[in-house]
């Protein structure tokens, strides 16, 4: 694949000839290039280096603008402006060409290269517990997750998912053991759907708790089921083996309704650590970093301190020799980073699980498993609210099942898609209605910063009007339309074409393509792609608008706005699946 440099780029490497010949000092300085309302771009480092070099800004500037080479193949102009910035006007020839190196990439990849050192990021999100429904509060860790990995991809980075379901602990005793009384209550995994599977495992979780909460006999004969799961015990873990794969049944029929590829090798519960926690914990009390305390295992942290200033522990291993989920996590990190050689570890968990995760880091970089080389992040993110402002629940004040929800989004697609089809039939429609939908929940998710809370508002969310998915979809979509309606007229570039201000400002964003997600991806910030997206769909409306495209003044004026248009379509249907959302051909 050939690479393009951004046109952002060149302008740097051009200002900083001109800088190093003003100021020998100055070489390799970055002048730090930012959009502008008044110029293509400003760059607003001259500042600092005058003040480094004690030279007065203004002057400094005006001397650099005479030494950079103006014309028709990069800078078009540049001129001093306010204290000592420069305003710098990107010539039409160069943003056309740089387009047309992009377009002639035949890779998908729109010339953006690879990054020069990539490394292996862990990405530990969407992670449901066994036995258990999945709900609105599950929705987040999967969309953004699958977001992060896309745009770390698309840079070159190598990701390995992992899904920390929760599949161990005190409530498989409960479960097992009422398997183990009446036998046959699951049916095998491979003869169920998602549904199915669902309602079998609803139905057995409420007749063990039922029978767990009204016999003291079964409660205990539950507790020593636990134990016998711990130990290894053959049948009780034949039969917890049953839990995970109907489990797994469903949680596959969830995710493909999320439109999200879950792979069974990623599926790495908190059972897969069982038999490194007490290593774990023997490492950690070795070297010092945890301690006994009232005959459990912790680690204390001087600036973590709870009611009366008393210090919080994490608990590695509590005192009747039971491990929480400090061992497994910090297993976990041994795992990744040992075995999968992992540079990045990151978490998309509950902003809610913040203190608990910043504990666990803590404690494995004082054990030395995190590092300068090694490093551990906590995408915390925010809470799904309903209109009202408060967690999204029912109106019986239940927590809302995730199907249910996604597929009222879809029926809700299915209304919009019907009302604007003109030649769809309607199995069309029902596919359209999937994939806008599911767009719309998951761009609703993405284009808030992942810390925020944001309010699930379905009616908003498959809106035509604003920052939705539907927009993007229905630019993209009426894109294609014009290209089919062109017939044999094929897009062509023509960089000796004046450009119009509407096709220059769309131009320049769509050579930022590469920039914006390396930099969303830097940042773990998908809303940064989505609001990239947002503009630029907005971009392509003023063109369109504004610039006739199949009835140009000349004939070389319709094949480069084609061209333009055609670019435009290729960069939000590639922005779009690096969020994990289509882009249909027709709506």
């Amino acid at each position: 694949m050939a690479s393009v440099t951004s046109l952002s780029d060149s302008v740097q490497q051009h200002l900083a000839s001109a800088l190093s010949a003003t100021l020998p000092e100055a070489a390799g300085a970055d002048p730090l290039l930012r959009r502008s309302d008044r110029a293509d771009f400003q760059a607003n480092g001259i500042l600092a280096l005058a003040k480094k070099a004690k030279a007065n800004p203004r002057e400094l500037a005006t001397t650099v603008v005479g030494r950079v080479a103006t014309g028709d193949e990069l800078v078009k102009d540049v001129e001093v402006s306010g204290p000592g910035f420069l305003n710098i006007t990107i010539a039409d020839r160069a943003i056309t060409a740089n387009l047309a190196a992009r377009y002639a990439d035949d890779t998908g990849r729109l010339g953006v290269p690879l990054a020069a050192h990539p490394g292996t990021t862990v990405v530990d999100y969407a992670q449901p517990n066994v036995a258990k429904e999945m709900h609105v509060g599950h929705l987040r860790s999967a969309v953004i997750g699958d977001a992060l990995r896309g745009m770390l991809d698309f840079t070159g980075e190598k990701t390995i998912g992992r899904h920390h379901i929760g599949d161990w602990g005190t409530q498989f005793g409960m479960l097992i053991q009422y398997l183990v009384e009446n036998p046959g209550e699951l049916a095998p995994a491979a003869d169920v759907d998602g549904e199915q599977a669902m309602s079998n495992l609803n139905r057995v979780y409420k007749a063990s708790r039922a029978v767990f909460d009204a016999d003291e006999a079964f409660k205990e004969r539950a507790r020593r089921r636990v134990v016998a799961l711990q130990s290894g015990d053959k049948e009780t873990l034949e039969l917890w083996q049953q839990f995970v794969d109907e489990s797994k049944v469903y949680f596959y029929s969830v995710f493909e309704k999320l439109d999200m590829e879950i792979r069974d090798e990623e599926i790495v519960g908190e059972s897969a650590y069982n038999d490194m926690m007490a290593e774990t914990a023997r490492l950690l009390e070795e070297s010092g970093v945890a301690v006994r305390s009232e005959g459990a295992l912790v680690v204390f942290f001087d600036d973590i301190r709870g009611k009366d200033d008393q210090p919080v522990p994490l608990i590695v291993q509590k005192a009747d020799g039971g491990f929480g989920y400090a061992a497994s996590d910090l297993s976990a990190i041994r795992n990744r980073v040992f075995d999968l050689h992992a540079s990045t570890l990151l978490y998309v968990v509950d902003v809610r699980q913040s203190l608990h995760f910043r504990m666990v880091f803590e404690a494995a970089r004082r054990q030395g498993w995190l590092n300068d080389d090694v490093t551990a992040h906590n995408m915390g993110y925010g809470t799904v609210l309903g209109a009202d402002g408060k967690p999204f629940k029912t109106r019986a004040g239940e927590t809302v099942r995730l199907e249910d929800l996604l597929d009222e989004a879809v029926q809700r697609a299915a209304e919009v898609v019907r009302e604007k089809a003109q030649d769809l039939t309607e199995d069309e429609i029902q596919e359209r209605a999937a994939q806008v939908g599911i767009g719309a929940v998951k761009y609703a998710d993405l284009s808030t910063s992942p810390n925020r809370d944001y309010k699930f508002d379905l009616d908003q969310m498959v809106s035509l009007n604003g920052d939705t998915s539907v927009y993007l979809q229905y630019a993209y979509a009426r894109i294609r339309s014009i290209l089919r309606k062109a017939g044999e007229v094929r897009p062509a570039a023509h960089p000796e074409l004046e450009l119009h201000a509407a096709e220059r400002a769309l131009g320049l964003h769509l050579d930022a393509f590469g920039d914006t997600v390396f930099e969303a991806a830097a940042e773990y910030a998908p809303h940064k792609l989505a609001a990239y997206l947002y503009q630029l769909a907005s971009l392509y409306t003023s063109f369109y608008d504004k610039c006739p495209v199949l009835k140009a003044d000349t004939p070389q004026q319709v094949e480069n706005r084609l061209f333009l248009c055609d670019l435009t379509a290729r960069t939000l249907h590639r922005g779009m699946a690096l969020l994990g959302i289509r882009t249909p051909e027709k709506l």
